[in-house]
């Protein structure tokens, strides 16, 4: 592989596969959930349990949180408005949640974790731990979109220590842990975080991303290898998993898999950072024979 050295010092270290892939992957249910950051309103649940980490709303207040979502939908000042007023009139920590999300549609991301954060202790006091966690998740996800790795682990840690019922919700907050972990160059801890999300949610084909990922750049090759082929598996349409399933080709010396891989990140999302950066690695591979 005379070629190898020379193409891994050029390849582009700036992008990384996984950024694209949580920016813009479309997760269920589980990523509406997270109003603080996403980009559409969850539906409010009328029923006592939560499904694929919904926040459900009672009947008293599912139409008030509906109208509060729709009005941040058409613009965050109307959301804050509208939470703010139904906050005094006695809307709880459903209000204060509305007003997290309004916040971040305007990607005002300081206030949005302060109104989730704030949502996260009223519902503790009145003794809704489940929905206490998993605002608490929601402060986490508003303070990675903040750049805030160290305000997201302490809102994830205390998610965590709320009682995320196993599955799904537990399986995300440790993975979005593990971002803001490897954010704070704590790989081993980051390690230990993908491992629980792996177990709880083996079908999210972000984990095992994420973990290649993170194998890799820890230089555990037959781990990364292990795991973006299940990535591939589960998400074979993902430009994101084709891309570092290029790069962890490129690394263990399958020139020929790298190729293939790039080529179909290309052919995916020719637009997007995956695309273009995949189309850029496939400009330092030599001419296939």
């Amino acid at each position: 592989m005379p070629f190898l050295l020379p193409l891994l010092l050029l390849m582009p270290q700036a992008y990384d596969p996984e950024i694209e892939a949580v920016m813009n992957r479309k997760r269920k249910e589980a990523v509406e959930a997270r109003a603080a950051a996403a980009e559409s309103a969850p539906a409010p649940r009328t029923s006592g349990e939560a499904k694929d980490g919904m926040i459900p709303v009672p009947p008293k207040y599912a139409a008030p949180f509906q109208a509060c979502i729709d009005a941040a939908l058409q613009s965050p000042e109307q959301g804050v408005a509208f939470a703010e007023k139904w906050r005094i009139e006695g809307g709880g920590f459903y209000a204060r949640h509305c007003m997290g999300f309004a916040y971040a549609r305007a990607e005002r991301w300081a206030p949005a974790i302060v109104a989730l954060e704030q949502a996260a202790d009223e519902a503790e006091r009145t003794g809704e731990m489940a929905q206490s966690a998993r605002l608490w998740a929601q402060a986490g996800n508003a303070a990675l979109a903040g750049g805030d790795a160290v305000k997201a682990k302490a809102d994830f840690d205390a998610a965590l220590a709320r009682g995320l019922p196993d599955g799904i919700e537990k399986g995300e907050a440790h993975l979005d842990r593990a971002r803001a972990l490897v954010a704070l160059n704590d790989n081993k801890g980051a390690r230990e975080s993908l491992d629980v999300a792996l177990d709880q949610a083996p079908r999210d084909p972000l984990g095992w991303l994420l973990s290649a990922t993170l194998a890799r750049r820890m230089g555990e090759m037959p781990l990364a290898q292990a795991h973006i082929a299940r990535a591939v598996q589960l998400s074979p349409d993902d430009a994101s998993v084709a891309l570092e399933e290029g790069n962890i080709a490129i690394l263990t010396g399958h020139a020929d898999i790298a190729r293939s891989a790039w080529q179909r990140a290309v052919k995916l999302a020719p637009e997007a950072p995956a695309g273009k950066a995949a189309a850029d690695n496939l400009t330092r591979l030599p001419a296939a024979p």
